[in-house]
């Protein structure tokens, strides 16, 4: 009897085993079967970031977050694929914005809301200007300063909190004391105080190595300085160097040191030569620059965001009584209209030309308006299209991982009606919108 219930205890623990065992190979068949299915992207134009050209009736197959290749014709679909048809649209990756500011917008009040916006507040307004981004076909961006809430904003949108773009953040700009990102600019003196590198304000070359390492601390991706006046800063001055070269080697020094760029806002010529010859990533805005300075951008392979969007815009808004701060007014009207120009020349002295429009000075979800004013400046539209692509993925330092459609890659695709290379105003209105293989708009 012994031996019989042993046997038969037996018999039932290799059953359980066995039963265990099914359910086990059931959940690894259901697993793969889930993460085998993929999508097919039918493009009836496909622009691929990188190519002169665009190619007609493609397929982008896509599985989990990733292109994993790009078919001629259009692919028969496995009996569990997705199909998506954009047979009658034109596909391109999704498009790269390096010079956004998702905490605001800009607005009458915009200077009062500095002393009566609390971190919530600012926190809750950010989360809507990211979902208009993303709708607008940017699915990466470069936050280039805020109060340090949009360090926050980037994580909850990559823990799938917030819908928005892939966002690279560089905290709270670094100023100089007085400086275009000094916050206490234009505050009562009781309220001033002398804000130091903690808060983004440095004098000396030893502040300025901590203020790179706070933001560091702080959990930014890459560094942003005002290396010059501002326009829309409340202070007299839009265009004179506000950093010594000491100041400035320190922080790309130490910038190199912990593995971050350095993006310099940038209006005057002097103030520009400086930051470029102290070996900064990216120049924005670059108002003034001279051929000079555009030909050591060159030499020195400094990309340009030359942000047109942006001087367009606060030049038409100063034009309206009582919008801006009268310090502000005259700024707007004399240096906005230059961006234009500004890139103009640089495009023409072979510099490399990024994507950049300061979103934020102007209202969010307009960002794809500056295709059409490079192309008023003279640069044709495909190479356009390649500036929010890979020169930007490659200036990001992510062009083995977005910028084009190309197997391997992260699959974020944008879509418009039209031909862009036709009507470049059709990237005015997308409608379709996919980001780390995730359609958010169809």
């Amino acid at each position: 009897m012994e031996i019989l219930a042993s046997v038969s205890i037996r018999a039932v623990a290799m059953n359980k085993k066995l039963i265990a065992g099914s359910w086990l190979l059931a959940l690894v068949c259901l697993t793969t079967a889930a993460f085998s299915q993929k999508t097919l992207i039918y493009c009836g134009t496909l622009i691929d970031g990188k190519s002169d050209s665009p190619f007609r009736e493609m397929t982008l197959v896509v599985e989990g977050n990733k292109i994993v290749s790009v078919d001629k014709g259009y692919s028969k679909p496995g009996a569990k694929d997705v199909v998506i048809d954009l047979k009658n649209k034109t596909v391109m990756p999704g498009w790269i914005d390096l010079h956004v500011h998702l905490e605001s917008e800009t607005s009458r009040d915009g200077a009062v809301k500095r002393y009566t916006q609390n971190e919530a507040d600012i926190a809750f307004q950010s989360t809507v200007y990211a979902r208009k981004t993303l709708m607008a076909g940017f699915t990466t961006v470069r936050d280039l300063g805020g109060s340090g809430v949009n360090v926050s904003l980037r994580n909850a949108v990559n823990q799938g909190i917030v819908v928005g773009p892939r966002i690279f953040t560089a905290g709270k700009s670094i100023a100089s004391t007085g400086g275009h990102a000094d916050p206490t600019n234009a505050a009562r003196k009781d309220l001033m105080g002398d804000p130091g590198p903690k808060e983004g304000v440095i004098n000396g070359a030893d502040d300025a190595r901590k203020a790179v390492r706070q933001r560091y601390k702080e959990g930014a991706d890459l560094i942003k300085i005002t290396a010059t006046g501002g326009v829309l800063s409340i202070a007299r001055d839009g265009s004179g160097p506000q950093f010594t070269m000491e100041e400035l080697n320190a922080i790309v020094e130490t910038a190199r040191d912990y593995g971050l760029q350095v993006a310099v806002h940038a209006i005057g010529a002097e103030g520009t030569k400086r930051a470029v010859l102290a070996g900064v990533t990216t120049i924005e805005h670059g108002s003034l620059i001279t051929e000079e300075i555009a030909d050591l951008m060159k030499k020195n392979g400094t990309y340009f965001c030359a942000t047109i969007t942006a001087g367009e815009s606060i030049s038409e808004l100063a034009k309206l009584q009582g919008y801006y701060h009268p310090l502000v007014v005259p700024k707007a009207l004399q240096i906005g209209p230059q961006d234009k120009a500004a890139f103009a020349l640089a495009y023409k002295r072979g510099v490399k030309v990024a994507f950049g429009t300061d979103a934020g000075v102007y209202p969010h979800g307009e960002n794809a308006r500056e295709f059409g004013y490079m192309m008023d400046a003279g640069m044709p539209a495909m190479e356009t299209i390649k500036t929010a692509t890979m020169t930007s993925a490659m200036a990001l330092g992510m062009a083995d991982k977005i910028g084009s459609l190309e197997a391997g890659k992260l699959a974020d695709v944008v879509a418009v009606d039209e031909d862009p290379l036709k009507n470049i105003k059709t990237m005015l209105k997308v409608t379709f919108v996919m980001k780390d293989g995730v359609v958010y708009k169809q």
